[in-house]
């Protein structure tokens, strides 16, 4: 639909240039009304669009208030392990976010360690797909694929510190020891 837009509106500005080249108005009239027309289809399609999303969310939702109604006294917890690794936290409305059964918990960062790591090159591991970032003794990490990042892009990124292996504390306690060690 769009590549037949396409041409319609190469069309007019064809006629539009050949309408400057010729000065006849006649060529500017069909150009607009080949405008008119590609503007018309836009309409139609975005409508058509339009209308077919709510069916389908609707029936969406009526799926899953049967599988609801089906699985009133079990919780929505995934059934294995495997399943609870691969979700990562979620974001609801309010902004807030929740982790994930499987997910560590944030660390919660003193304010003079996220200035010490927030400018630090020091290599830390994420995992695709994950929010937190880790240091490499991480139990957590055991069986994932990393991927190293230094600890300032990771933050930039968007990714928060693991709670279980403490990235932020232990990276800004060895910035500080190394610092003691020169003087």
């Amino acid at each position: 639909m769009l590549y037949f837009v396409l041409i319609l509106v190469l069309a007019a500005l064809g006629l539009v240039v050949t309408s400057l080249i010729t000065a006849d108005s006649l060529w500017a009239w069909v150009s607009v009304g080949f405008s008119v027309l590609a503007g018309l289809v836009l309409l139609v399609e975005w409508l058509r669009r339009r209308s077919a999303k709510p069916a389908s969310s609707t029936t969406d939702a009526d799926t899953d208030a049967d599988d609801s109604d089906e699985d009133d006294d079990e919780e929505s917890e995934p059934e294995t392990e495997a399943e609870r690794e691969d979700q990562t936290a979620l974001l609801p409305a309010s902004g807030e976010l929740k982790t994930v059964a499987g997910e560590p918990a944030e660390e919660q960062t003193d304010a003079a360690d996220l200035l010490v790591i927030s400018s630090l090159e020091t290599e830390v591991l994420v995992v695709d797909e994950f929010p937190r970032y880790h240091v490499s003794g991480c139990t957590w990490l055991e069986t994932k694929d990393t991927i190293p990042l230094p600890a300032k892009e990771a933050r930039e990124l968007g990714f928060t510190p693991c709670a279980l292996c403490g990235p932020d504390a232990t990276l800004a306690a060895q910035h500080r020891e190394k610092r003691k060690s020169r003087k």
